[in-house]
């Protein structure tokens, strides 16, 4: 059985404290202050045999206008009429406030199916809380402690009553399976699940534009936004079909020098950021036209290349750009100094006001994507290796020379090699860069992290079968 429950009501009723219980993991921000929650969340939930998609919502706000309030609250509508079940949150302590009424009126109009559920109801506290959710008129109300677990009986026991009406055959949403990326000597790898989404995360400082770039891609105002800086705050993931290509696109919140995070909100929201470039497979880091390349944007690539993710750099409001050419020109030459642990990452060109540059960004994600991807026979890595240390012989460190035995490819996403070598300790790290600046220039793998291991000893793989001489034998 797979439906849609969104979870709504007032801000800080616990609305995210029972989206985390129900996905079995923190993936929404939680803390006492009121309206944590801006954007729509979804996760794949399990309550006993159900398996369903939940949804968190901002707090429901009677602002009606285009303030930030009222933008949320316009989200948090849409999430009612898409989803099969609503779930309404009150907080018991409270008891019920002219706002619960209010949207309570909201639902009855709009939500195909409502569960009222009175939050908080642990002890003494919250009884009065709950005999008061009667007179909303939405039926019997589930007792309900999110932060303790208590009442999820009951809550899974309403949900089976309406199973019969809200059954439907969507996807159950969640975390992708892990691929096989690991490499034989042929250069043979498990191949890609056709269908797969490739997995993309949207990282850069606040308002350089991420929300509003997903937003154009998807085409539709799915995420919140406007010219209030740092209004992403949970790292929010959506998932799309662009040009019959399926993605699940990560919005992440804007990442800010360390010195100037100083909330224990914001500390939280970037560390949500952080943990979306690990799920991510290609990480688009996007620029401020105005002010690319500062010092927290170089911090974020290089967080992109240590976790070994494949990197596309955008550059955003290119529609304000006057100079196009020279600023072009300009810009490509500093991400090359900039940024010379992903030598040759694409640089695209791109407005998220407008959709101008989409198609080019799509080709980059795309490209990256496939050489992150990319593998490479033990046969032609070792003829390589031979005509590099013909050209370019190793460093004989003291007197004493290196040897390099063998290389050969042990895994993709990103490309990882281990060379073979007599002294794995005695090879410079220069040496090492020239090889991997090697690899990347002569098999066509620009921009993606490119991980080299030294071992010590011989081709591991010989006393397995007979391997064919080639001109790598000269150099022994």
């Amino acid at each position: 059985m797979t439906f849609k429950l969104a979870i709504v009501g007032r801000p800080n009723v616990g609305k995210s404290t029972l989206f985390n219980r129900l996905v079995g993991k923190r993936l929404a921000l939680v803390d006492d202050q009121p309206g944590v929650t801006r954007d729509l969340r979804e996760g794949a939930a399990r309550l006993g045999d159900l398996r369903f998609t939940v949804i968190d919502t901002a707090g429901l706000e009677e602002a009606t206008d285009e303030s930030l309030q009222g933008r949320m609250r316009r989200l948090t509508e849409r999430a009612v009429d898409e989803a099969d079940i609503c779930l309404f949150i009150i907080d018991a302590r409270e008891g019920i406030v002219g706002g619960d009424q209010f949207f309570a009126e909201i639902l009855r109009k709009r939500a195909r199916h409502v569960i009222l559920a009175a939050n908080k109801a642990e002890g003494r506290a919250g009884e009065g809380g709950f005999y008061d959710a009667y007179s909303l008129g939405l039926g019997e109300p589930v007792q309900l402690s999110a932060e303790h677990g208590e009442g999820m009986e009951d809550l899974y026991r309403r949900l089976q009553e309406l199973r019969p009406e809200v059954e439907r055959a969507d996807e159950e949403a969640g975390m992708l399976p892990r691929i096989d990326d690991s490499v034989d000597e042929d250069g043979n790898a498990a191949p890609i699940p056709e269908g797969r989404p490739i997995q993309i995360a949207v990282v850069g400082r606040p308002n350089a534009g991420k929300s509003t770039l997903i937003n154009r891609i998807i085409g539709e105002d799915r995420l919140l936004t406007g010219p209030e800086a740092g209004i992403t705050r949970d790292a929010i993931s959506v998932n799309t079909i662009w040009d019959g290509q399926p993605y699940r696109i990560f919005d992440t919140a804007g990442m800010r020098k360390r010195a100037k995070v100083q909330e224990k909100l914001e500390k939280l929201s970037v560390s949500d950021g952080l943990r979306a470039v690990k799920f991510a497979e290609v990480v688009v880091i996007l620029l401020d036209v105005q002010i690319p390349f500062e010092q927290q944007d170089l911090r974020i690539a290089d967080l992109a290349e240590r976790e070994g993710r494949a990197v596309v750099i955008a550059i955003n409001k290119w529609d304000l750009e006057d100079e196009k050419s020279e600023k072009a020109k300009a810009l490509r030459e500093a991400a090359t100094r900039l940024l010379p642990q992903l030598k040759g990452a694409p640089v695209v060109w791109v407005s998220a006001a407008t959709g101008r540059g989409l198609d080019k960004l799509q080709q980059a994600i795309r490209d990256a994507h496939a050489t992150w991807n990319s593998r490479i026979s033990t046969a032609r890595l070792n003829r390589w290796l031979a005509d590099e240390i013909s050209a370019h012989p190793p460093p004989a460190p003291g007197g004493r020379r290196i040897r390099l035995r063998y290389m050969t490819q042990i895994k993709t996403r990103p490309p990882t090699f281990v060379l073979f070598c007599s002294v794995p300790d005695a090879l410079p790290d220069s040496y090492k860069r020239f090889l991997v600046n090697g690899l990347r220039r002569d098999f066509d793998m620009p921009g993606t992290p490119i991980r080299l291991f030294l071992r010590a000893g011989e081709n591991p793989y010989k006393d397995k079968k007979k391997r064919q001489p080639n001109t790598l034998d000269k150099h022994r």
